[in-house]
């Protein structure tokens, strides 16, 4: 894992069923009609990418467990505008002093930026009360040119690709 053999931090994570895949409509299958984007299809982004590669599959840094058997994302933390381009995802670090917790939003926050049209604004913030440096994890991932600065460190988009990558 990251940090060449640290201890983990969270040795003994709770691990949460996954949900279900989601049935495709016969009004989502009809290409004549427009589809506006839920909450759920955040969550899956399976309009945009296969479902392989859904935000709910993204992989921990520290554990060879995704986001979703972390309850680290959970759909009812996503929150889509399609009207206004917006969207929203909190996530709940497993513990409050959790040091992954800029790295796991900046993965998030990468795959939406991969997977969703341009026009959507993303924020991606921690649930409030949850982790010790919220404040200053959320003001990270809100700045853009920081984002945009941690995605050109080949190191830290390598260790980000790992938690984007499917498993095998």
């Amino acid at each position: 894992g990251p940090g060449g053999g640290a201890p983990l931090e969270n040795a003994n994570p709770l691990i949460y069923r996954r949900s279900g895949e989601r049935p495709v409509t016969a009004r989502e299958e009809d290409d004549e009609l427009p589809d506006s984007i839920d909450d759920r299809e955040i969550f899956d982004i399976s309009a945009f990418l296969n479902p392989a590669h859904l935000i709910r599959s993204i992989n921990d840094p520290e554990h060879p467990l995704t986001l979703e058997e972390l309850n680290v994302v959970e759909q009812v933390r996503v929150k889509v505008n399609d009207a206004e381009s917006t969207v929203a995802v909190e996530f709940t670090p497993t513990i409050p002093h959790c040091s992954m917790a800029t790295l796991i939003g900046l993965s998030i926050k990468v795959k939406l930026i991969r997977s969703l049209p341009e026009r959507f604004k993303l924020d991606v913030h921690i649930t409030p009360g949850t982790h010790a440096s919220e404040h200053a994890v959320n003001k990270q991932l809100a700045d853009k040119e920081r984002v945009a600065a941690a995605l050109e460190n080949s190191h830290l988009l390598e260790v980000v690709n790992q938690c984007l990558s499917a498993r095998s």
